[in-house]
Parts: structure tokens; sequence; C-alpha cells
């Protein structure tokens, strides 16, 4: 998993509420376990004229060009802001497999789905939650336009320079600051358990036979 530290990058404004993992990848793409691909079907059904499905081919959809993901001062962004409740509904990771596949490393919203946002810890995806009033504040910002994310200081610092504080909790800021999924957290104590399983063998030998 790739470690976050901090970036400033270019945001893709998404004005909405409650955006659900099934708008941010529709179901008829689950059938893939692979975490890579699904880029171009996110937000698919806000994004296109016509009904996605896995395998299709990007430069032969038609494009709705009011979606801000569309807009060509958008291409390219790293940084998501978005309203409450981000990511609510199923808990598909593929919906963050989904943003990472389309280049995005941070989430900015008011709140999140608590399963969304802990998928997001789990794969490299930074939430970051600012009160409702500061995101407003961001929301006034015309793009193109970048933000400087902080993990170590749990700063964002908006293009006018005003510096917004947010809180993670420490595992979780941890894990993404070191790069971690469950799997690395679990071989940094490879040699405690090692130790475990040589004092078992050495007193309960049978249950090894």
């Amino acid at each position: 998993m790739e470690k976050f530290t901090a970036m400033e990058a270019l945001v893709a404004p998404l004005d909405r509420a409650n955006v659900d993992t099934d708008q941010i990848i529709p179901k008829q793409f689950l059938r893939s376990v692979r975490r890579s691909g699904f880029g171009p079907f996110l937000f698919d059904e806000w994004r296109h004229a016509d009904r996605g499905e896995l395998g299709m081919k990007p430069e032969t959809r038609t494009k709705i060009p009011d979606f801000p993901l569309n807009k060509p001062e958008c291409q390219g962004a790293k940084i998501l802001l978005a309203r409450d409740n981000f990511g609510c509904g199923s808990s598909r990771e593929h919906a963050v497999w989904a943003l990472m596949d389309a280049g995005f490393r941070c989430v900015v919203a008011p709140s999140f789905g608590e399963i969304f946002q802990n998928n997001a810890h789990q794969n490299g995806l930074l939430p970051v939650p600012l009160p409702r009033e500061s995101v407003h504040a961001l929301f006034q910002f015309n793009p193109p336009f970048k933000l400087r994310v902080d993990l170590r200081e749990q700063t964002i610092t908006a293009p006018d320079n005003r510096e917004f504080h947010f809180h993670i909790a420490p595992d979780a800021r941890q894990r993404l600051l070191e790069g971690l999924d469950d799997i690395a957290v679990t071989m940094k104590s490879a040699d405690l358990i090692r130790e475990y399983e040589t004092r078992r063998r050495q007193a309960e030998p049978w249950i090894f036979d």
C-alpha cells in the first residue's frame, strides 16, 4: 500500500451529499475482484449518457459534459471535494478501488459512511473529515484550484493560505503514513508470531503431529 504523508494536488468538486457506493461504482462492475480497471467507470451513471458495462472502452462512450469529472479543469485531480455522508450505502470495497484507480488519493467531506471510511484506510485513500462550514468555504473556489493536504500535521491549506485542521484516528493515521494494510500490520509482529509458534510446538508437540 502506498504511503500518504503530504500532497498538493488539483481538486475535483462534487457538490452532492449522500453519495452512496452504488453511485461511486454501480453494481454491474462488481463482478471483477481485481483492484484495477475501475477508474473509467467511477460515477458511471452520472458521467456517461449510456449504461456502462465491464470491459467497455471509455473512448466509445458519450460523456455528460456538465459532470465535474468530465470538465477539462478537473482532469488530473487527485483530491475529491464532496458534501455530507460521502460513501454511504453498501460495503463494496470497489468504491475505494474505483476512486484510487481514477487517480484520487484523498476525499474531503464533512462526513463519511463508516464502512467506506474503513475501506479507504485499508487501501491508502485518505478520507478527510472537515466541518461543514469549512467544506462550504472550499467549494467557493473556482476550478481549477489546488489544496495542500498534510497528514502529518493534519492540515489542509487552501489557495488563499487559510489552514483547516482535521483529525484522523491515531491508528488509521499511522497506517496511512506508513502504508500498512492489515497484512502488513500483522507482519510487523512476525518475530513474535514465530516465537509463539516455537513455544507452542515445544509445549504441545502432539498438536503438530
